[in-house]
């Protein structure tokens, strides 16, 4: 059973769930990257979060690079939090999960569609085979001991010589 932290866990999704696994984290990165909320005051109204958990994942937010806090008035001393390029590059995460909460839970149509500001296309994200191209089928994808793995957690995954 895995505790409050996931550092014992060589992977990945634990990595990532350190950082933005949180119930609420996700939902501010979705306010900020499609909903345009960069200030304490636009998370707080529009998740109807308690201020203390709030500060607390901006906060971790800033400390892990996910958003960077920008002075915008010097008198009172108030901050606006921007998402910077990491922060950004979780934009397909989210499609992709709100793409599998679209057909697994939402009764009837999609609330949110995502489309290419650019040309008004739909957006949806994909699982792609740098050969084959596109894959459907979960069955067809493995997960294989990668180059970042340490020595001894990859000889306890490759089992018994």
């Amino acid at each position: 059973m895995l505790g409050k932290t996931y550092d014992s866990q060589v992977c990945s999704i634990a990595r990532a769930l350190e950082v933005v696994g949180e119930r609420w984290s996700l939902l501010i990165v979705r306010d900020a990257l499609f909903g345009g909320a960069t200030r304490y005051s636009d998370f707080q109204r529009g998740l109807g979060i308690a201020t203390n958990v709030l500060k607390a994942r901006l906060d971790g937010f800033v400390d892990a690079g996910i958003m960077r806090r920008h002075r915008y008035s010097e008198q009172p001393a108030l901050y606006e939090y921007l998402l910077t390029d990491k922060g950004r590059a979780l934009a397909p995460a989210l499609v992709a999960l709100s793409m599998w909460g679209d057909r697994w839970e939402t009764d009837g149509e999609p609330p949110i569609i995502y489309t290419h500001s650019v040309c008004g296309s739909g957006i949806t994200q994909q699982t792609v085979c740098a050969h084959c191209g596109r894959v459907d089928d979960p069955a067809e994808i493995q997960a294989t001991i990668g180059p970042g793995m340490p020595s001894a957690p990859a000889a306890k995954a490759a089992g018994p010589s």
